[in-house]
C-alpha cells in the first residue's frame, strides 16, 4: 500500500515574486497572506512579490516567507491526504502546521521570533558554513574533531550521500575545509549565509525561541511528523516542542529521515513550497521513490 508525504523546504529556497500567483488566483491563499501580514504587522507579502532580493534573504524576512508559501500550498491542496510530513529545518514548522501540530496564526509569529533571534545570534556571534561534496560523513565528523581546540565547528547538515554541511566559527570552519580538500573531498565551498546556523553559535536563538515555544499551544500530530534532530517519527505534543527547540543548535538530520520514511512504507513525496531542493536531495537518497514538486499554482491545480 502506498504512503504519501508531505515534505518542507527550509532557507534558500525563496525568490522573488514566490507565491504572487496563488495569491492572485486563490481566495484562500489570499486570505492566508494577508492574515500572515496582519499577524506580524509587516507587509510580508510585498517582501514576497516585490523583494528585492536583498532584503528577502534576510533570515528575519526569509523564514516566515518560506513558511508562508509552503503552508499556503499545503492548505489548498484537496486531493492527496499525507499520511506522514517532514521539513528541512525551518521547514519542520511547515509540516507541524499541515500535520495539525500548532496552529497557522501561532505559527508564523514563532517562525518570525526565530528568523529574527537566528540573524541576531549571527550578528552578535559571527560564523559561517560551508558545503562538503564527496566525503564520509564520519571523516567529516573526525577532522572537525580535530579542529575543535581551534574554535566552534560541526557538521549541520547531513542532507544527502556525499553531501554534508559544516558550521561555526569562521577560522574553525575554514580549517575543516582545508582539511576535507586534502583529505580528497571533491567540492569544498563556503555557504552564503547570515550566521553559523544549526550549531553551538546559535545558542542565544536558541534561548529566545524556547520562550516563544513556551507561550504557544502546540497539539498533538495528526499524522507523524519525522524530527530532524532523530530523523525519526513524533506525535506527541511535548516531544515536538522539545525536538524544534533543540533543532537550533543540532544538525539537520536529513538523509536519514528519509532513509527511516522510505523504510516505514513512504513512497510517494510532495516537496510543498518553493524550489525543488528537496526533490534534488531524494534522488540522491534514494532513486526508486517519486517526487513532485509544487511550487506555483500551474503545479498545484490538478490536485484542487
Amino acid at each position: 500500500m502506498s504512503k504519501k508525504a508531505f515534505l518542507f523546504p527550509g532557507q534558500g529556497s525563496q525568490y522573488v515574486g514566490m507565491a504572487k500567483d496563488l495569491y492572485e488566483k486563490s481566495v484562500e491563499a489570499k486570505e492566508m497572506i494577508l492574515t500572515a501580514n496582519d499577524a506580524l504587522g509587516i507587509n510580508l507579502s510585498h517582501i514576497m512579490f516585490n523583494g528585492p532580493q536583498e532584503e528577502l534573504k534576510q533570515t528575519e524576512y526569509t523564514q516566515p516567507v518560506i513558511f508562508l508559501h509552503s503552508v499556503v500550498l499545503a492548505s489548498i491542496i484537496r486531493t492527496v491526504s499525507p499520511e506522514g510530513a517532514a521539513g528541512h529545518s525551518l521547514g519542520e514548522y511547515s509540516a507541524l502546521v499541515s500535520a495539525g501540530a500548532i496552529q497557522f496564526y501561532d505559527a508564523i509569529k514563532i517562525v518570525r521570533t526565530r528568523g529574527q533571534a537566528m540573524q541576531q545570534s549571527g550578528i552578535d556571534n559571527p560564523g559561517t558554513m560551508a558545503a562538503v561534496i564527496g566525503s564520509e560523513p564520519e571523516k567529516i565528523e573526525e577532522i572537525c574533531q580535530e579542529v575543535s581546540n581551534e574554535g566552534i565547528v560541526q557538521c549541520a547538515n547531513f542532507n544527502s550521500p556525499g553531501q554534508v554541511v559544516i558550521s561555526g566559527d569562521v577560522n574553525a570552519v575554514h580549517k575543516v575545509m582545508e582539511l576535507c580538500k586534502t583529505n580528497g573531498a571533491k567540492i569544498v565551498k563556503e555557504l552564503v549565509v547570515s550566521g553559523a546556523f544549526h550549531s553551538p553559535l546559535m545558542q542565544s536563538a536558541k534561548d529566545k525561541l524556547k520562550l516563544a515555544l513556551d507561550e504557544t499551544n502546540f497539539y498533538d500530530a495528526r499524522i507523524p511528523v519525522y524530527a530532524n534532530v532523530s530523523g525519526k517519527p513524533l506525535l506527541k505534543k511535548d516531544e515536538i516542542k522539545v525536538a524544534l527547540h533543540e533543532q537550533v543548535t543540532s544538525p539537520v538530520r536529513w538523509e536519514e529521515t528519509m532513509v527511516n520514511m522510505i523504510a516505514n512504507g513512504y513512497d510517494e513525496f510532495y516537496e510543498v513550497g518553493p524550489g525543488k531542493v528537496l526533490q534534488g536531495l531524494l534522488k540522491r537518497i534514494n532513486r526508486d521513490v517519486n517526487c513532485i514538486s509544487i511550487d506555483k499554482f500551474d503545479d498545484l491545480e490538478k490536485y484542487l
